[in-house]
């Protein structure tokens, strides 16, 4: 492995993590992201109007499409692969990630000192556009796994679900070429190890069941010398799901769990008072929820508290 730069991280006890951007671009308005959406959520919690921040030109939210970087021991893991480059994504959805052809993505992989063979364990939190496409790549016309010497950890209820009649490829069936150039692949090249609610991917890192956004999706929690962490897959969209946990995204799969489940992984950060590391949050991307004093008119509930990577 390359010689580590310097590069800004988030420290879990002994296990670093890094961000790696693909790219960060306007999404989908707030209204369409979130059907029950008010706006007056900025005027009620103003902290918002910077961690949600709004393009002045289109009304929508930024969206940051990236991987985390964890090093921890001697092993190098990438939790979700972002969107990956000629992929076809024809559904009007998918419009911002149909058949890119960007450097970016391992340019950035290079940056903080890991190229693709180096790259030891990849974690799909679930299977969709944004969190898999860099699984793969394409080499004389067919599918390869674009990290060659990495198991290739994924859910096994997830991929069950994605299969044909299965409830996640029926409630969203735009989402199956995914499968098909980003997922199977992997599996047909031998390189999937299959976890589940409760596995452990190595001591201290372990996955937890959170359905809702797809039947399947994961968390995952690592603890190194008493401090914690917790990736939240797409348990949350932006900062102000976590100010009002009922607000729910267009594209989950069930909009009646993901409420219950999001509410579950906020107490859950909350009591370990873990660091959090979502998908798609805005600058600085991580931080710590906490709870908020029912008192002056608040309700109560949870707020988020940001926290700046460190040298």
């Amino acid at each position: 492995m390359r010689e580590t730069l310097e590069v800004a991280c988030w420290r879990i006890g002994d296990v670093t993590v890094e961000r790696i951007e693909e790219f960060s671009s306007p999404g989908y308005p707030p209204s369409l992201q979130f059907p029950d959406y008010d706006p007056a959520i900025f005027e009620q919690f103003p902290e918002l109007r910077e961690m949600d921040r709004l393009d002045p030109e289109t009304g929508r939210t930024f969206a940051s499409i990236h991987s985390w970087l964890l090093r921890a021991g001697g092993e190098i893991i990438l939790v979700d692969t972002a969107t990956g480059n000629d992929k076809p994504r024809t559904d009007p959805k998918f419009e911002r990630f149909h058949m890119l052809d960007s450097p970016t993505y391992l340019e950035n992989l290079a940056r903080a000192g890991v190229r693709p063979e180096d790259v030891t364990i990849v974690v799909n939190t679930h299977m969709h556009v944004d969190h898999s496409g860099w699984n793969t790549r394409l080499e004389d016309g067919r599918w390869v796994p674009t990290f060659p010497n990495a198991r290739y950890a994924f859910g096994r209820d997830e991929y069950a679900n994605w299969q044909p009649g299965g409830v996640t490829a029926t409630a969203q069936p735009e989402g199956v070429p995914v499968i098909e150039d980003s997922i199977t692949p992997v599996v047909e090249a031998g390189r999937v190890e299959w976890v589940g609610d409760g596995d452990e991917l190595l001591s201290g890192i372990t996955f937890h069941a959170a359905p809702g956004h797809t039947s399947g999706q994961l968390i995952m929690q690592v603890e190194s010398k008493g401090d914690a962490a917790i990736f939240t897959a797409d348990c949350m969209h932006r900062a102000m799901q976590i100010y009002r946990p009922t607000l729910n995204c267009f594209l989950c799969e069930d909009n009646d769990l993901a409420p219950l489940t999001r509410a579950q992984v906020l107490e859950r950060c909350a009591t370990r008072e873990a660091l959090i590391f979502p998908a798609h949050f805005g600058a600085p991307h991580a931080g710590r929820v906490k709870r908020r004093d029912a008192s002056g008119g608040d309700p109560g509930g949870y707020r988020f508290e940001p926290v700046e990577p460190t040298e």
